[in-house]
Order: structure tokens, then sequence, then C-alpha cells
């Protein structure tokens, strides 16, 4: 057996080896591990920024009047359609008067009855046959018949339903045939007048407390005076092109639910808004001369908010801030970072603390813009 067939194969493999691992001089060679790449930087500035709270509102007419019967009795007409206009003693329903009719009289003829009594005794009292006594009494029985009268006949005139303001008719859940009374849960219908709308809203006492603070005045009444005009965003997400005054407020804090209730006014001279609507008030706040940070330079881990500072080597450190108010583009900031400091402004989520970098300043403005969400 040759024994040195085996020492040749082994050297042959051995060589192979050496020739790939050299490789070729002139070939291409890989990235640099750790080299530091290039992200945009930007300072810290102050400005003056403008945020917005959203509220959950209902709106209803400035006058709001359900109609409802005073008399009994069946609907013998409707003669108003929902969503018309009316006028202030306009006609909206008739009921049946049949029974009152007879009841009208019935009390007429009693009226008649007591006058010809009346007119009986005055001569006998004249003449001393009677006392005035009686005659007084049939005089008092005379009034009530005839205050019985009048009743009926003022029963009869509700019979007739009339809208006791300008307006336009709401939903008429009755029609000709139904019985209804005083004491129907649902309204005949409702007369809104719609050229002002009231929108009602709530805060939280936290948000109340917050409110009130940054509004000028030393009274709620001053206060009321000072606060913002506020916008409405409709139902459909379109902002409604009335702006709104808040006039009133409660200044007491529900202990059921924890709000304070507020009311603002909106004109609505197309009649855009009617009762029943929804919406979101918007209510804006203005912070002057406030730390800001671009929204899409930050991160966040277990609810903390952080963005990338530099170190003396270009190195990012993951520091964190205090957000007190954000709007679609900026964090408002309190702490963590002061003014000019130089902070990683896109990329956040490529990097990791003591990465190294290459810091490319830029403006601010030219950086800022609404972080893009994923779901609505």
């Amino acid at each position: 057996m040759d024994t040195k067939k085996p020492k040749r194969i082994l050297h042959a493999i051995g060589l192979s080896l050496l020739l790939v691992g050299c490789g070729d001089p002139g070939a291409q060679k890989g990235p640099q591990q750790g080299q530091a790449l290039p992200f945009p930087v930007v300072s810290v500035p102050k400005k003056n920024v403008i945020t917005y709270t959203n509220y959950p509102t209902t709106i209803e007419g400035k006058v709001n009047s359900e109609i409802r019967p005073k008399v009994s009795g069946y609907i013998q007409k409707v003669l108003v359609d929902e969503g018309q206009k009316v006028t202030k003693g306009q006609l909206l329903f008739q009921l049946e008067t049949q029974s009152l009719s007879q009841d009208a009289e019935a009390a007429k003829a009693a009226v008649t009855a007591a006058e010809v009594e009346v007119a009986k005794l005055v001569p006998l009292v004249e003449k001393g046959i009677i006392s005035n006594v009686q005659l007084e009494t049939q005089k008092a029985k005379l009034a009530q018949a005839k205050s019985m009268y009048s009743s009926v006949l003022a029963n009869i005139g509700y019979a007739q339903v009339k809208s006791p303001v300008n307006g336009y008719v709401g939903a008429i859940p009755y029609r000709e045939g139904s019985l209804v009374s005083g004491s129907i849960v649902e309204p005949l219908t409702t007369v809104s007048e719609t050229s002002e709308v009231f929108a009602y809203f709530s805060m939280n006492e936290s948000d109340y407390l917050d409110f009130l603070q940054s509004v000028e005045g030393t009274t709620l009444e001053a206060k009321i005076a000072h606060f913002p005009k506020v916008k409405l965003q409709l139902a459909n997400g379109k902002e409604y092109e009335e702006e709104g005054t808040i006039e009133t407020v409660t200044g007491q804090i529900n202990t059921r639910t924890g709000t304070v209730s507020f009311r603002a006014v909106f004109a609505n001279p197309n009649h855009l808004l009617t009762n029943g609507n929804s919406g979101i008030i918007i209510i804006p706040k203005v912070y002057e001369q406030e730390l800001v940070v671009p929204q899409e330079a930050t991160f966040e881990q277990q609810g903390q908010v952080f963005v990338y500072t530099l170190n003396a080597e270009n190195q990012v450190v993951a520091s964190p801030i205090s957000v007190k108010d954000q709007n679609k583009y900026l964090y408002i900031i309190d702490g963590g970072l002061s003014e000019g400091e130089k902070i990683v402004a896109k990329g956040v989520g490529k990097l990791r603390n003591k990465t190294p970098i290459q810091p490319m300043e830029m403006a601010f403005d030219s950086i800022v813009k609404p972080v893009k969400t994923l779901f609505q």
C-alpha cells in the first residue's frame, strides 16, 4: 500500500483552502462594522403653539318648544308636515270637539237658567218678599255657571293646537285618529327656532380647572367673557363654517358624572344645523414661547416619551422628556430639554442608545409634520 498518497491529497486540499482564503487582492470589500451614518439633527426652539381639545356635543334649537295638547281628544287633522317652517299662532293640529260642543250647549243652558232665576228673585227682594241672601245665593250660582261655560269654550279653543313660536316642525309621531292628552309620553311635535342653536358639552373636573386657569379674569363671569371662540366639527367630519361662543357654564361639578356642563351658541343662517344634531366642540388653547419637539423625533418606552440627544462624541443618548400638551405636529414640553439643545429629528426607530451618527443640521420648520397613523 502506498502511504504517501493520502499525504499528497491532504497537501493539495490545504493549498486550495489557502488560495481561497487569500482571495483576489482586487475584489470589493464589504462595509466596515460600526460606521457612523448620517441623521438629520435640529435645535430645540421655543414657539407659539395652538392646541385643540375636543368634546362631544349635542345640538338644540335656541327655542325648542314641545307641543302638547291641553285637552284630551282624537286628532281630526294634522295641518303641517315634518320639517315645515311655521309661524307663531299657526294651527298645527285639530282635535275633535263634538263632545266638547255638547258640553258647551249644556253649560250655556245652565247659564240661561241661572239668569232666569236671578231675574225672578230681583223684584221679590225689592218688595221685601224674600231676603237678599237668597238673591245673592242665586247670583253666585249664575257666576259658577258662567265660569263652567267659559271653561268649556276654552277647551274647545284648546282643541285647536297652535304653534307658540316661529320655527321648524320636528317629528310628528301621532297622526289622524290618534287619541291624545296632556299626559302623552311624546309630544305631538316639537317646534324649534334654529336661526341660532345651542351646543351642549361637558368637561371633567381636571379639564375644567385647567381651562379656567388659562383664561383671563378673577371671577367666573369675567372668565366667561374671555373664553375663546370655539369650533364645531359636524358628524360627517367637516368643520362648521361659523365659530361659536361659550355663553354659560354651570360652575358646579355633577357628583354623578364628575363633569361641568357648558353651553355654546352658534349662528345658523342657512339652517344647516337642526335640533338633535351631534358633533364635536373644538376648543383652542394658545401657548406662547414654549419648548417644542417634533412628534416624529420621539419614541416611547414603558409609557415614557424619549428623544435622542447628542453627546460630545456624536453618540445618541436616549433622553426622557415631560410632555404637557400636543397638537398634530408637535409636543409641547416642560422638562428634559433646554432651548438650543440638539436632537435627532428623524429615523429614531433605527437607532439605539450610544449609537454614533454623522449629525446633519437642518432647519426646525423643514422637519415638522404630523405623525402618520396606520389606523384611525
